[in-house]
């Protein structure tokens, strides 16, 4: 037997999954879809990838997925399969199981910064503030303990030195009070010179953003999302939380496969101040649900959130619908940083001002995906558009797994992806101009 073959077969009190009925044409939804061949593809390419989701199901690590894919502006692919509700590790057989719909919400976890940085470029655009102001310049309380130096775009960027959730910040109910938290962050220590060093900002960036949004413009940044960019692309969920009577549509989350060993234990507690299983179970709860967390709790699902960077990859319009000047939205992705070692994830990554980039050999979008951006959410989310290629992709799932030998079939699905839509003849020749300067 394989070494992943017997890894697969641990006992489930090691390993934590969900129960793969025979019959996955049963737990499909589909929803509108154009022909491949409309927008120069084929239906083979079209079932691999789905084929892919399907065997990235069939792992158990994952309770409910939707896929959206949009080429050259229109909807290839869009599908979900699994169960909302029922079907989670520890669920008993009898537990109803609800399907997912290419409807369903999701939470999407760190995907939401990508969200929340358009907000604060979009504001920046409409000159209500300023990418390169201090965060001090609105929020008065970060005049001191070094943080007076801290600029919005440090913030983006991940560069502002405050990384770390300081003790108590965790707290359901303070998430009604977020000035509170940002009094938190701003009486928190530096771990590094605004600027010096990158140190992704898993938690905390977000708060401090969104108190930024509500000191310029008087609003929360849940209400400048839905009224300067969900409202014109008629978008139905992409918020940050839900109301409280959407909270049961919610697709239930849970903690997969074999749980995280030190020192990725230490690596979650650190960056989300918690451990994983304490931060999906945060998640959860109906408070976290119907509040604000800029960085960490946008909902919506597949189709809607590929809709979203279907406007970014057209620089800012789609259907006709402008929505960023496409200045506002190459800014948002000027390199900040290239390979840089990230002191909390400890790994080597490029950054935007609010996205990852992608890389000429491979990134987390896939193969020669160099211009790529898009943004990871809770190690199993994935969102992107890749300009060269035309796409723009957006997968959601409700399964926590963390380095869990079965999860390489995820990165399988992403690959799968950049090899079944080759790259434009444009990108191709900008690539031969590259090669021979």
């Amino acid at each position: 037997m394989a070494p992943l073959e017997r890894w697969l077969r641990l006992p489930t009190w090691l390993r934590a999954t969900c129960a793969v009925p025979a019959d996955l044409d049963a737990i499909t939804a589909v929803g509108e879809e154009v022909r491949p061949r409309e927008v120069g593809s084929s239906r083979g390419a079209v079932e691999s990838i789905w084929e892919a989701a399907r065997a990235l199901y069939r792992t158990g690590l994952y309770p409910g997925l939707q896929l959206a894919i949009r080429r050259r502006g229109a909807l290839i692919l869009n599908r979900a399969l699994g169960c909302a509700s029922g079907n989670l590790p520890g669920d008993p057989p009898w537990a109803e199981r609800v399907p997912v719909t290419t409807d369903t919400p999701f939470r999407i976890y760190s995907a939401s910064k990508a969200v929340a940085a358009m907000v604060v470029h979009k504001l920046d655009e409409k000159g209500a503030l300023h990418i390169d102001d201090r965060v001090c310049d609105y929020v008065p309380s970060f005049r001191r303990r070094g943080k007076e130096w801290i600029t919005i775009a440090h913030v983006l960027a991940h560069r502002a030195g405050i990384p770390n959730i300081p003790a108590g910040l965790m707290k359901l109910d303070l998430l009604e009070r977020p000035h509170e938290i940002v009094e938190i962050l701003a009486e928190a220590p530096l771990i590094s010179r605004p600027g010096q060093k990158l140190a992704y900002h898993a938690v905390t960036g977000g708060f401090v953003l969104g108190e930024v949004v509500r000191q310029a413009t008087g609003q929360d940044i849940r209400s400048v999302l839905h009224k300067e960019i969900l409202e014109p692309l008629g978008l139905r969920w992409m918020n940050f939380g839900v109301k409280p009577d959407d909270v049961p549509r919610v697709a239930r989350d849970a903690v997969t496969g074999v749980p995280p060993l030190p020192p990725f234990g230490q690596l979650f507690r650190r960056a989300l101040g918690a451990t994983l299983q304490e931060a999906v179970a945060l998640a959860q709860d109906p408070r976290f649900l119907t509040a604000v967390v800029p960085a960490a709790n946008v909902v919506t699902n597949a189709e809607d959130l590929c809709t979203f960077y279907q406007c970014l990859l057209e620089e800012g319009e789609v259907e006709g619908v402008r929505v960023f000047d496409s200045r506002t939205v190459r800014r948002a992705n000027v390199e900040q940083t290239y390979w840089d070692f990230d002191l909390t994830l400890a790994v080597p990554i490029r950054y935007g001002l609010g996205f990852m980039l992608g890389g000429r050999l491979v990134s987390l979008f896939g193969p020669d995906t160099g211009r790529a951006f898009g943004h990871l959410g809770l190690t199993n989310v994935f969102s992107w558009a890749d300009p060269d290629r035309g796409l723009a992709v957006a997968l959601v799932t409700s399964g926590k797994p963390f380095l869990d030998p079965a999860s390489l079939n995820l990165l399988r699905l992403i690959f799968a992806i950049s090899r079944a839509f080759p790259k434009e003849p444009e990108a191709r020749a900008r690539a031969r101009t590259r090669r021979r300067r």
